[in-house]
């Protein structure tokens, strides 16, 4: 570890990986539920154990963000970082707003809380993925800018490169779209259209550009490729991430209401949402291939060319496969939907976010060339067997989705049926996707496990060729 500032970024994995063990037991909850539909009522209803489920992962992730950028922006601009104590500060803070949020929705009723936190004096609650009360969005602003200024006072001071302007950019994108966050017109159709800006736009805009700077980084130390050459891929792959995922949201607005131009933009550059993951996919495997570095940390390198990988299948194969308004109408809604999200944010973002928690704490514990060799054998079992898992959800979850598209939607089929009659046509995939989900339970805590095996990997391993002075 270059800079001793660069440490604070060591509880923000921490807590970011608490918060994914409590997102995937809120996800085991909920895939219970949808075939016991009692379990745990009334204690924790669905709709509580579902909004619990998805603030966890939105959350969790910019825990993982933060801490990312908190490592390599000093590394990258060669500087300590500007004020670790506000770092800390920042922190604390919103570890705490986002734990008393949870337990708001878990112990107080959603429209109580909506009243303690008054919400009917600037009403911003309600909306799905945006559940949030009013002041723990305004403390997730305050949160954003501060670290913004933490961030880019430190990278203003030091040596200017494309990862941390790339970085930097969809951080400030992250900060300015989520003022959409409180924008909550009464109009339903113009609701949804902005709301997308906040849910589409971070997920399929500017969660990209972080996604590949953190990965460009990764691979400029474990493969000591000469960095103007990441950076030039960089710059190609962020440039068709926003050129397809801006306009892409159009496929959001196909039954909502807007114009119906947006059936033809939605469906044009929907379609050309996979080519940047795809890009990725070549850039990664390139970028190794060319390696000048057989680094030891094995493990870091695994989850760098798996979230290459699974990003192109959950969000570009699985995306693409309903993208398009003629077959969108059909199954817009349906578990299909569930598949691909599932498989995109867990290829996209948390493997990316596992990756350079990979990278960086073994560094920050003092094993500069990463962890033991039973440490990482480990730690792969893990990523195998989350990996395995989440695919076997996904099909599991297209499955339920192709049939119940059938059962509902398809006249030809026979009288529709309505929405809990086809639940219990595709009740068996839901218990299939269930047993998949733990399983994956079990690889994480196998994954957790390798943080507690002692020891370091050998340096011998490390040049296998010259290699370059960034690296």
């Amino acid at each position: 570890m270059k800079y001793e500032s660069q440490r604070v970024s060591m509880p923000y994995f921490i807590f970011a990986l608490i918060l994914f063990v409590g997102q995937i037991v809120f996800g085991l909850v909920l895939g219970l539920q949808y075939v016991v539909g009692d379990f745990l009522f009334p204690e924790i209803p669905f709709n509580v154990a579902r909004m619990v489920h998805t603030n966890l992962l939105i959350v969790w992730l910019l825990f993982g963000f933060m801490g990312a950028t908190y490592y390599m922006v000093p590394e990258e601009a060669q500087t300590e970082l500007h004020s670790p104590l506000l770092a800390w500060i920042l922190f604390w803070v919103f570890a705490a707003a986002g734990t008393l949020t949870i337990l708001g929705y878990l112990f107080v009723d959603y429209a109580r809380l909506a009243e303690l936190t008054f919400n009917e004096y600037f009403p911003t609650m309600g909306r799905e993925f945006l559940e949030q009360p009013t002041i723990t969005k305004i403390g997730l602003l305050v949160v954003i800018l501060g670290f913004l200024y933490n961030v880019i006072m430190t990278a203003l001071k030091g040596r200017k490169t494309v990862v941390n302007i790339i970085l930097i950019t969809g951080l400030i994108g992250l900060a300015v779209l989520w003022l959409f966050a409180f924008y909550n017109p009464s109009n339903l159709a113009t609701d949804k259209y902005f709301w997308w800006f906040v849910i589409h736009l971070w997920v399929e805009g500017v969660w990209e550009l972080i996604m590949g700077a953190i990965l460009a980084y990764v691979l400029i130390k474990l493969t000591g490729v000469d960095r103007e050459v990441i950076e030039k891929w960089l710059y190609v792959i962020v440039a068709m991430a926003l050129i397809t995922g801006i306009i892409g949201t159009g496929h959001h607005f196909f039954w909502i209401g807007p114009p119906e131009y947006w059936l033809w933009l939605g469906s044009v550059f929907s379609a050309l949402e996979p080519l940047p993951f795809f890009m990725m996919v070549v850039f990664a495997f390139n970028m190794i291939n060319r390696r000048r570095r057989n680094h030891p940390n094995k493990a870091a390198m695994l989850w760098a060319m798996g979230t290459t990988v699974m990003a192109f299948l959950g969000a570009g194969v699985w995306g693409f496969l309903h993208t398009l308004a003629p077959v969108n109408y059909y199954t817009h809604g349906s578990q299909i939907t569930a598949a691909h999200g599932h498989m995109a944010f867990y290829g996209a973002y948390v493997m990316i976010v596992l990756t350079i928690i990979s990278y960086a704490v073994p560094i920050m514990r003092g094993r500069p060339y990463g962890n033991s060799n039973t440490a990482q054998v480990v730690e792969m079992w893990g990523f195998w067997l989350m990996t395995i898992s989440m695919v076997f959800i996904t099909l599991f979850l297209t499955a339920a989705g192709v049939l119940q598209v059938w059962l509902q939607r398809i006249p030809d089929s026979g009288a529709a049926l309505s929405f809990m009659a086809g639940q219990d046509q595709i009740a068996l995939f839901y218990w299939m996707r269930f047993v998949a989900g733990a399983f994956f339970m079990a690889g994480l805590v196998v994954y957790l496990g390798s943080f507690f095996i002692k020891g370091q990997a050998s340096p011998e391993e490390e040049v296998r060729g010259p290699a370059t002075a960034d690296a």
